[in-house]
């Protein structure tokens, strides 16, 4: 099946004087138009293609590099406004679609948006919303605590800045743990720091998670929240004590709490260690 908003693999089956025509394993086929035939080329060679619909509405395949895939989010700019929505530059030669009732709110000609690329149901065409919030889904998030995960930026906050995760869930990087100046629709990789009740997602941007401390941190962590997020230890605590809860030395449990405390992953009290 040729898949209409992104790549296919392609055979080469015969030349026309309109272009190529492109076939799957299933005996589907599509049109190169003469513009993207590459210079050389043999029947039966595969080719790379990205396919969508034409001005006609006819499938086509071409060379282009598109700026969104279906069932994707990308920061996009509005080409065109008129009186059934607006149209944005994706990189092809026809504008995406964005009709006026998937509009967060009215688009401006020459502003960046957020949105996601989909069929629509009813005509079979790619068009695009920046109503996004629908299209993530957080009820059963596929991500654990330490994964490493893809991020897009996505909505500024009084608590900090929301990411897309993984193209599919939403997340939040509190803004005390923001170094650097992020911009909307920026891609960049991050930690899941942890994973809520409530399926919200904390994350970080810090490329060294957790997960990569020194052996000592690590398993501070791992008690901490086997234990509900306290430990009735500190620095003063007897290196017997720490040995029978810790299995480890006074000297590796008062490096491991220096290393967590400088990465505010715990708070140090009075009765013992609470985790963040």
């Amino acid at each position: 099946m040729i898949k209409l908003g992104d790549y296919n693999t392609l055979h080469i089956l015969r030349h026309t004087s309109v272009g190529l025509f492109l076939g799957d394993e299933d005996g589907n086929e599509i049109l190169l138009p003469n513009k993207y035939v590459p210079e050389t080329y043999e029947i039966g060679d595969t080719m790379n293609v990205f396919c969508y619909l034409d001005h006609e509405e006819r499938p086509v395949s071409v060379t282009l590099k598109p700026k969104i895939t279906i069932n994707s989010f990308a920061l996009l700019q509005v080409a065109d406004v008129n009186d059934i929505g607006a149209f944005m530059d994706w990189g092809m030669e026809k504008h995406l679609f964005v009709p006026f009732k998937e509009q967060a709110r009215k688009m401006q000609e020459g502003k960046w948006y957020i949105v996601y690329m989909y069929e629509d149901e009813k005509t079979g065409r790619l068009v695009a919303s920046s109503k996004t919030d629908r299209f993530l889904d957080n009820r059963k998030p596929d991500v654990s605590r330490f994964d490493t995960v893809e991020l897009m930026v996505y909505r500024y906050t009084d608590l900090g800045v929301e990411m897309i995760v993984n193209g599919k869930y939403k997340g939040l990087v509190y803004k005390d743990e923001i170094y650097k100046k992020l911009h909307l629709g920026e891609q960049l990789t991050g930690v899941v720091k942890k994973v809520r009740e409530d399926n919200k997602i904390d994350l970080s941007l810090e490329q060294l998670g957790f997960k990569n401390l020194e052996p000592s941190a690590q398993k501070v962590m791992e008690v901490l929240e086997e234990n509900h997020g306290f430990l009735a230890l500190h620095d003063k605590s007897e290196p017997e004590v720490i040995r029978e809860q810790l299995e480890m030395s006074k000297k590796s449990f008062k490096r491991a709490i220096g290393v967590l405390y400088k990465q505010k992953s715990i708070r140090i009290e009075e009765d013992g260690i609470y985790l963040m």
